[in-house]
């Protein structure tokens, strides 16, 4: 796979590397010289997807956010507010 550096230089990773790492965009990767190469690691959590898990108090399934983001009643009260 070929990566490209843009004139800012910034990295174009290749569609097939970032889905095999499961990347999106906003990603952040730890960046090391070895031995003349460039070694790109994605930073420990930015690869985790939410997981379902059952929740204890009401026996529903429920996503668990790796970053641990805790979404309030109100939160989801204020994003659906719109929806018809």
């Amino acid at each position: 796979m070929i990566a490209t550096l843009s004139t800012k230089g910034q990295i174009v990773l290749p569609k097939q590397a970032r889905a095999r790492l499961q990347l999106r965009p906003g990603a952040r990767l730890q960046c090391r010289i070895d031995r003349g190469s460039i070694v790109l690691t994605p930073e420990s959590g930015s690869m985790e997807r939410p997981q379902l898990v059952r929740d204890a108090k009401t026996d529903l399934m429920v996503t668990k956010s790796p970053a641990h983001v805790i979404v309030t009643t109100a939160d989801v009260r204020a994003a659906l507010a719109d929806f018809p």
